[in-house]
């Protein structure tokens, strides 16, 4: 998903999204606000703003000590949300239609960085483990990702 299309959601939502010249953070949530560092790049606030969204999807409180276990699987449920929101297994399949060859083209073509991408995909990883089979795709996201369609 497009960061103009999260914006158009956030704002269906009644969530404003403001831009602000953060040195420490990228993104932070406050109620039904959302604000963003000022200087990143489109693909950046895409992965951030997914993120937010995530934690204003599925978050409760403040989880901001990460030596609290529940804070950690908070965290864990709103990168998830993003994940799936701005890239999805069906992202990964769209990409591989698409021609997408490696990691640097998957990342363009979704408009991800690919750091993002590669915490996608482990955190993929971590939950589905080896491979995933969707439709008549499989997706390996071990040794590394790779998708394949039944022919």
């Amino acid at each position: 998903m497009k960061y103009n299309a999260l914006l158009n959601e956030a704002n269906a939502e009644g969530i404003s999204i403001k831009e602000r010249p953060f040195k420490t953070y990228d993104g932070r949530i406050k109620g039904k606000d959302i604000y963003l560092r000022k200087d990143m790049n489109t693909a950046e606030k895409s992965c951030v703003l997914a993120e937010e969204l995530g934690h204003y999807y599925t978050t409760v409180g403040d989880i901001l000590d990460m030596n609290v276990f529940e804070n950690r699987k908070q965290e864990r449920q709103a990168r998830l949300w993003g994940y799936n929101r701005v890239i999805g297994l069906f992202g990964l399949i769209r990409a591989y239609e698409h021609g997408c060859k490696d990691k640097y083209e998957i990342a363009e073509y979704l408009d991800v960085t690919e750091e993002y991408l590669e915490d996608c995909i482990d955190c993929y990883r971590d939950k589905y483990g080896e491979y995933k089979i969707v439709d008549n795709y499989t997706i390996y996201f071990i040794p590394n990702l790779m998708i394949f369609k039944k022919i």
